[in-house]
């Protein structure tokens, strides 16, 4: 039988329905109604919104990005508007596109995630949470939950017995293996996997001999992290069996495919989008037209199909 001309792109993460498998990382796209007036936004599988904690947070001082070789380092520090003001601000746009809303949440203590994820579980429009466990930039929590499999499990354990939303961990890309660290997170209660985040790094001014950024250390992003991350998505992929969403040097649909061959289910797309903002819309274009090229008739036929 032939395939179809027009392949099957729906695929369902963790009970997340998406149109596609495309979204966009957190702490790239804004809150998704910043890009509204680039793209259309409403060809998206889903909008990840960025990191969202109890209340409002100035994030790290200036300067905080640098571009460097392969891609950037930030230490943005997840500044945002908190619960409330992410709930009264952005949700009443948001609900307007009908894309699935995955909102990055995060907290320097379990009760505070706990309590974000509650208020958050029954408003109108929010499809999941995603849980940042994984921030190399943010001095107090975050991080300190993503390297430590017990502490990860606390986190999500925290986090499911509050919400019935889909839970979503993202991982760190700063640990020995990443098995271990999915399997505690799916035996925790997680629904799926994000992975992953960026790598910790640091630049420093040879002249003045002084860090770049004013937190000193942020997080690498872009192709430089690519192929790293790539293999943290594979291992993921081989320990458990729940959906994942990659992340890591997405500039076309060819890294975006490899995530998917490597056991993803979704992808997206993150430092691109500060370089061209309609890369989420090539990617979801260069995705179909590759299961076209190879005669597929659903996306779901990618996941997961490395040749070994």
């Amino acid at each position: 039988m032939n395939a179809p001309v027009t392949p099957e792109m729906a695929v369902n993460v963790g009970g997340i329905a998406m149109r596609n498998p495309v979204t966009v990382a957190s702490g790239t796209f804004g809150y998704g109604v910043e890009y509204a007036e680039w793209i259309d936004v409403r060809r998206l599988g889903a909008i990840t919104v960025k990191g969202i904690r109890l209340e409002a947070w100035p994030g790290n001082p200036l300067p905080r990005h640098v571009e460097v070789p392969g891609g950037m380092i930030n230490a943005i520090g997840l500044q945002g508007p908190g619960v409330a003001g992410f709930i009264g601000q952005y949700m009443p746009r948001l609900r307007e596109f009908g894309v699935p809303v995955i909102v990055n949440i995060w907290g320097t203590s379990l009760d505070e995630y706990a309590e974000v994820a509650a208020r958050l579980s029954d408003v109108p429009g929010v499809s999941a949470l995603e849980i940042n466990v994984s921030c190399p930039n943010v001095k107090a929590g975050g991080a300190s939950f993503g390297t430590d499999p017990a502490a990860l499990a606390s986190v999500v354990a925290a986090v499911r017995r509050r919400t019935k939303l889909p839970v979503i961990p993202k991982l760190a890309p700063n640990v020995p293996a990443m098995g271990p660290f999915a399997r505690a997170a799916v035996e925790a209660g997680a629904d799926a996997l994000s992975l992953t985040n960026t790598i910790p790094a640091m630049a420093i001014d040879i002249e003045t001999r002084r860090p770049v950024l004013a937190n000193r250390i942020g997080g690498l992003s872009g192709a430089a992290i690519h192929h790293v991350a790539l293999k943290h998505v594979y291992d993921a992929a081989q320990a458990v069996k729940v959906p994942i969403i990659a992340m890591g040097g997405i500039f076309g649909a060819r890294e975006a495919i490899a995530f998917l061959i490597a056991g993803a289910t979704a992808v997206a797309v993150g430092t691109a989008n500060f370089i061209d903002p309609t890369t989420p819309l090539r990617v979801i274009d260069g995705i179909r037209d590759y299961l076209i090229r190879h005669r597929m008739a659903s996306v779901s036929e990618l996941t997961g199909s490395l040749q070994t």
